[in-house]
This record gives C-alpha cells, sequence and structure tokens, in this order.
C-alpha cells in the first residue's frame, strides 16, 4: 500500500479508535503501524511532534493529528452511511471536555492525584444527559448511527470499565444498550483487529 495513508496507531486509544471506526466505514485504506505510547516511532514524531495518536500521513505529505478532523476527511471522501449528518460539534465537544477531563481523573487517580469519586460522580451527570437523549430515540442523532456516536462511544466504553458493577447499577438502561450495541458491532471489531508492533526497520 506505497500510495495509502499511514495511519499511526494504538489499539486502546479512543481517540485512534474512532479515527479507525471512520476510516474502516469509509472504505479509506491505510497502511497501519501499530505503536506503544512508551516508545514512540520517530517517524511518527517527525511527522505530529506532539506525539499522541492518531496520525494521518497522507501520500502528498500532509498530515492529520486530530481523531476528528481524520474522521471528517475520511467521511469527506467516501460517507456511506451518512455519518457526517450527525457530526454534532456540541454533543463531541462535551464529551472531549469536560466528560474527558472527568473521566482521566477518574480512571487515572495516582496520574493525577484526584479523588476518583468527586469525578465520577462530575462525569456520571454527563452521561444522564446522553440516557435522556437515548431514551427518545436509538442512536444520539436519531434512528441511525452517526458521527457524534462514533466520536463518543469509545470514552463512555473506556468510563464503563473503571468500575463495570457499579457503571451495570446505575438507572442507565438505554446508555448502556446504546454502548452495547456498538461494542458487539462488526464495525468495531475489524477497527479492534490487533495489528503487529510496528517498527522502524519495516520501514523499507
Amino acid at each position: 500500500m506505497a500510495d495509502a495513508p499511514i495511519l499511526y496507531s494504538f489499539r486502546r486509544c479512543p481517540y485512534a479508535m474512532r479515527a479507525r471506526l471512520a476510516l474502516l466505514v469509509s472504505g479509506q485504506a491505510v497502511a497501519h503501524r501499530e505503536n506503544l505510547l512508551r516508545a514512540k516511532p520517530a517517524a511518527m514524531l517527525a511527522a505530529s511532534p506532539k506525539g499522541t495518536v492518531p496520525v494521518l500521513v497522507l501520500p502528498d505529505g500532509r498530515v492529520i493529528d486530530e481523531s476528528l478532523e481524520i474522521m471528517r476527511w475520511a467521511l469527506g471522501r467516501h460517507d456511506p452511511e451518512a455519518w457526517l449528518a450527525g457530526d454534532d460539534a456540541t454533543l463531541i465537544a462535551t464529551n472531549d471536555g469536560p466528560f474527558k477531563r472527568h473521566l482521566d481523573r477518574y480512571k487515572y487517580v495516582e496520574r493525577h492525584g484526584s479523588d476518583p469519586i468527586a469525578h465520577r460522580t462530575e462525569a456520571a451527570g454527563l452521561l444522564e444527559a446522553l440516557e435522556a437523549r437515548l431514551r427518545d430515540q436509538a442512536q444520539l442523532c436519531g434512528g441511525r448511527r452517526t458521527l457524534a456516536d462514533m466520536a463518543i462511544f469509545p470514552f463512555v466504553r473506556q468510563f464503563a470499565a473503571v468500575e463495570p458493577d457499579w457503571f451495570a447499577a446505575q438507572p442507565w438502561a438505554a446508555l448502556r444498550g446504546w454502548l452495547a450495541g456498538h461494542l458487539e458491532s462488526d464495525l468495531f471489531a475489524r477497527a479492534m483487529v490487533r495489528h503487529p508492533l510496528w517498527v522502524e526497520a519495516d520501514a523499507g
């Protein structure tokens, strides 16, 4: 795939997950370079010095190193399920801003020196807003999955995994059903295929 874009990714990163989901649904082939965040390849850092995944390097040398922009780029080329119709900027910004901040401080307590219960409570309030929306419709922007669902559910997945029993006990039946539907989808299974670790010597 010499003429395919290069995707630097990390399997468990929710930002990389959502980029892979959009690339897959759009049918956009990529040369996948799986890496470890503790051992970032020099080629990735040369393309994007900030050192976070995902990074998409296009054949013409352009670099897209924001997950949402990778999603929009792929869907702008081919959007067979009309995901861009559900590009709800406000909803996604709430996820990427306040929700992600509380998620990190709930999940990574030692890193942040945080009170996990306080941050769990704050994040739960934001999830209750999603629950209310999903009681009235199957997906966040209507009856079909769109960009908003794909941009957000990887982070809800991460939140649910911190304390699965606690999450299961919350009055969020619609949210849990929505999350399970995405986790059990063929698309997610394809996005989570394990790739061998890419090393610089493979570049040739």
